[in-house]
């Protein structure tokens, strides 16, 4: 039963404005941990992500209601305001709704929130199993629950939970609840897609997004076929790193559907039926080639992530790899301008090639932050880099394509981004793009590093697990409100990460391999300052007893998250 957090707004004249932009939580998501060591020095792909997608949100809605100057309250279903602060606990207590109780897409405010409770049987789920199913029998999906299961104790053994020959790197492991949070991961998506799908002629929910981890989940719109018959998909890939895995599975799906179609127009037997249209997939991907999953050079994961085929062999891939930039307008008016838009070009083409808009088509985009330009400098240490706007422009420009080809239904799911600035920071922007309130209504100086780092004081964690909810010492009307709302959207995450730890073994921290040095005069061969850490790549590889350590944030490849 999904609880409902919804502001509402409406006009001078007492008529209230239709909700097009849904946000979907999901709480159970936290519980997926690093649970190998309490060294959690090399881990970013963490449950904390989700806690600054909130502060991000939070931001976005303060700002936009300020902007729009006509947000009103309804006392018993919104979201608490800023005069109420004193007395959240009871606020928080109204909006404890049953989704039986209202409908959460009865609101009508720019943004409705949805603490989702959805999940999936992942193990009978249709779509899942069309991903993931083997032809004899679900191996894979058994074969991970078991890895699940046996985590913690293989980690008591001091083993590791990761089978042999797979990654034993910081960035794929397991623990005993990661199954529920994949499940109710998959379980929050197809819940958003249910909601576009049943909403979006009432133009009650156009447009979602979902925030759920771990990243990787793809069987969206797997499920917006099987349970809603969408033929023509489109899928926006914005990341730092290509995602192989699901440019593959686009493939195998397309590839099908070119062969039924050669069979049926290669039939010599004219009594048989013609078969109703296969699926198509439109999968387009903005990343970087010398990140992960390209970053070693094999000649096969370059050549997958540089494919740009429009409808030989059935296939309509592009990809566009990011370029440094020098300045905003070098990138907006050069870049974005002549490369980066091309992605939509291509998908408005793909759809008018296979019969035009019209109801069987869904736009989906995997949105990843890892390519902002405030993610931390060992992820995106090649300078493929993006400004924070650009999830706002591109967003934009997103919407006015769904709306000109897919009835305004967009589904967009969280996918990368591991510093906290670039996901807060980045999910603003985004949040900001849905809901759209028109030209000058949005301030890109809302996203600026000094707002940023105003919204971060306010909400930064104290020691012993306790937050400030206080501006300090600032009063601007929009970070009081932010906090009011990241109360709201960040309640009852702190019980969830207190299970997830508990479930973490007593597993000491490894004692360090450093020494100290003899103080020598530095020669003309030697490297000022500390000892120097290890490349980047060979992170992966390096044991937990022989890790280095860094003042730098660490470095991933990410591999769990794009190879889904």
């Amino acid at each position: 039963m999904s609880q409902v957090l919804s502001a509402s707004s409406g006009d001078s004249d007492g008529t209230q404005t239709i909700v097009e932009t849904t946000v979907f939580l999901q709480n159970i998501c936290l519980q997926h941990h690093f649970i190998r060591s309490r060294d959690m020095s090399a881990i970013v792909e963490k449950p904390e992500r989700l806690r600054a997608v909130n502060v991000g949100l939070a931001a976005a809605i303060a700002h936009l209601e300020e902007s729009l100057a006509a947000i009103k309250v309804e006392p018993e279903y919104a979201l608490p305001t800023a005069s109420t602060s004193d007395d959240l606990a009871a606020a928080l207590g109204q909006t404890n709704l049953a989704a039986q109780d209202i409908d959460p897409l009865e609101s009508s405010s720019p943004v409705s929130i949805i603490k989702s409770t959805a999940s999936v049987d992942m193990f009978n789920h249709p779509a899942v199993k069309f991903i993931h199913g083997d032809v004899d029998g679900d191996v894979y999906l058994e074969n991970l629950r078991a890895w699940a299961r046996g985590s913690r104790d293989k980690i008591l053994k001091g083993e590791s939970e990761i089978p042999e020959g797979l990654s034993q790197g910081s960035d794929l492991y397991l623990c005993p609840t990661s199954v529920d949070a994949i499940q109710d991961a998959v379980g929050t998506v197809c819940e958003a897609v249910d909601a576009v799908m049943h909403n979006a002629t009432e133009q009650r929910c156009k447009r979602a997004f979902v925030s759920v981890r771990p990243p990787g989940i793809i069987t969206d719109w797997t499920t917006a076929h099987l349970q809603h018959g969408i033929r023509r998909v489109v899928i926006l890939d914005i990341d730092l790193h290509h995602g192989n895995g699901t440019q593959a599975i686009a493939w195998q799906i397309n590839e099908e559907t070119y062969r039924k179609t050669l069979e049926t127009e290669y039939s010599e037997s004219e009594a048989t039926p013609p078969e109703a249209p296969g699926r198509k997939i439109y999968y387009g991907s903005i990343h970087d080639i010398l990140s992960y999953p390209c970053e070693d050079g094999k000649a096969e994961l370059v050549q997958a992530a540089s494919v740009s085929l429009h409808g030989p062999h059935g296939q309509h891939i592009e990809n566009i790899h990011l370029q440094p930039y020098t300045s905003d307008e070098h990138f907006f008016d050069v870049l974005y301008k002549e490369q980066y838009s091309k992605l939509l070009k291509k998908a408005g083409e793909f759809i008018e090639g296979s019969g035009g808009k019209g109801d069987d088509v869904l736009i989906f985009i995997s949105y990843g932050f890892d390519a902002c330009q405030y993610e931390y400098p060992s992820m995106s240490r090649h300078g493929r880099k993006v400004p924070t706007s650009f999830y706002h422009r591109f967003t934009v420009d997103a919407c006015a394509f769904t709306d000109r080809y897919a009835q305004g239904r967009l589904v967009s799911v969280l996918e990368g981004g591991y510093s906290d600035r670039a996901l807060a920071s980045g999910a603003m922007a985004h949040l900001c793009g849905l809901v759209n309130p028109g030209e000058g209504k949005v301030n890109e100086q809302w996203w600026n590093v000094e707002n940023l780092e105003k919204l971060e004081k306010a909400t930064k964690k104290r020691w012993g697990g306790k937050q400030s909810l206080t501006p300090q010492g600032a009063s601007e009307s929009w970070l009081d409100r932010a906090l009011v709302i990241f109360s709201s959207l960040d309640d009852g995450s702190a019980q969830y990460m207190a299970q997830a730890s508990s479930l973490r073994p007593a597993i000491p921290i490894p004692p360090s391999s450093m020494t100290l040095r003899e103080r020598k005069k530095t020669s003309s061969h030697s490297v000022e300052g500390s000892p120097t850490s290890s490349p980047p790549r060979k992170l992966k590889e390096e044991s937990k007893s022989s890790k280095t350590i860094s003042r730098e944030p660490p470095t991933v490849g990410c591999g769990y998250a794009r190879e889904q």
